[in-house]
């Protein structure tokens, strides 16, 4: 067995064993407010059980993870990675921000189309991440391309498509 599979299954073995993870979470910013209480109650239970969470500060999907982690009153166990400079966020995001302890920005991308930010921001995201549990649609494009370098780079990915 190659050297890259046998990491990958050892990692596996490791996460199967409860122990708590650091998990990237990314998704749509559409969404129905049914699915972002789903999304709530899943990053506040994960939290509970003293997962890390890092996520964006967009709205939909990583609004909702952002909430769900802070209700479980463990600051430290959530980072916000903005894929600009704070002062770029929309005003509903920046005040949700003002919750959160660990937000780290990316002011050098502020010059970047959204597109493009989020991209690298998502990468530095699945850099720091053993697991990546993502929220899309199909047409999801650039949620997709993220899913598809988790995968490459052998994390373990939950995928659960809204349409």
């Amino acid at each position: 067995m190659p050297p890259g599979d046998i990491d990958y299954l050892a990692e596996l073995i490791a996460m199967q064993q409860n122990g708590p993870k650091n998990l990237g979470f990314f998704g749509t910013r559409n969404m129905g407010f049914l699915h972002q209480n789903l999304i709530e109650i899943l990053s506040y239970a994960m939290v509970l059980t003293d997962n890390h969470i890092y996520t964006s500060g967009a709205t939909g999907t990583n609004a909702a993870v952002i909430r769900g982690a802070l209700r479980a009153e463990k600051p430290h166990l959530l980072t916000v990675v903005l894929p600009q400079s704070r002062r770029r966020q929309p005003p509903e995001s920046r005040e949700l921000l003002e919750q959160v302890a660990e937000v780290i920005e990316m002011p050098e991308n502020d010059d970047l189309p959204l597109l493009e930010a989020s991209r690298m921001c998502n990468q530095d995201i699945v850099g720091r991440v053993q697991q990546v549990i993502c929220f899309a649609f199909h047409d999801s494009n650039l949620l997709l391309e993220t899913c598809a370098d988790a995968k490459a780079q052998r994390k373990i990915v939950t995928l659960f498509y809204l349409d």
